[in-house]
């Protein structure tokens, strides 16, 4: 059975998310503060996790980066604020959905069954891949999905990771920024041009010398992005 920790402090919300979750064959666990839910995700393996933002103590950002630093499990932020630079903070702190209160209950357990396929998914092909991908100064290892350059350990969130093996597991092929959304995010989002945008920019800061004229993930301007193997 599916785990899923839902941190939320509104009592009633994470009631509904509970039901519709377990009515529907998942297992859950509710904190109803910060502090609780960071000590309960770094403690315990679950299949998603889902976060308020606005939380007592520590907010859900906080919580979203502080999780990455040791896990790549899906986060799935629920949150009332809805404009696009929370959305777009969010996903860039690693969490892997954005869903905006009032939300209907039924998307949400569509989602949550549709980050832990695509994680499922991911990690099986992960498996089947080769284990170690080296381009020039980088080092990919795919099994234990940490990255090197010149041998010292780049740390990438979960999409930062899932985005450039993507790109290194097809080098030289064009994708346009919805194609790479498709690929690594699997929905239709209002931030979607910009989410791809930030997490690029991210991936150039930790693994590019020159992020001016980078090395590996190359600009195609017009057309989309790749991963440069030359």
């Amino acid at each position: 059975m599916k785990k899923v920790l839902i941190v939320e402090d509104d009592k009633n919300i994470a009631s509904l998310e509970r039901d519709y979750l377990e009515a529907n064959g998942f297992e859950t666990d509710i904190e109803l503060t910060g502090e609780g839910g960071l000590k309960k995700a770094l403690e315990n393996d679950y299949d998603l996790i889902i976060l308020d933002i606005m939380l007592p103590g520590i907010d859900g950002f906080e919580i979203c980066r502080i999780i990455r630093r040791d896990k790549d499990t899906p986060i799935l932020f629920v949150s009332a604020k809805k404009d696009d630079i929370d959305k777009i903070r969010g996903l860039g702190l690693g969490a892997d959905d954005y869903i905006v209160k009032p939300f209907s209950p039924s998307e949400l357990v569509a989602r949550v069954k549709a980050h832990i396929n695509r994680y499922e998914r991911l990690s099986s092909k992960q498996q089947d891949k080769s284990e170690v991908i080296e381009v020039g100064e980088l080092r990919i290892d795919v099994k234990a999905r940490r990255v090197f350059k010149n041998d010292e350990e780049v740390f990438l969130a979960n999409k930062e990771f899932d985005l450039l093996l993507f790109l290194a597991m097809n080098p030289n092929v064009v994708f346009s920024k919805d194609a790479l959304f498709d690929k690594i995010w699997g929905f239709d989002s209002m931030g979607e041009t910009s989410t791809v945008t930030v997490h690029i920019n991210r991936l150039r800061d930790k693994i590019e010398t020159d992020t001016q004229k980078p090395r590996y993930i190359e600009t195609v301007w017009g057309a989309g992005y790749r991963f440069n193997l030359q």
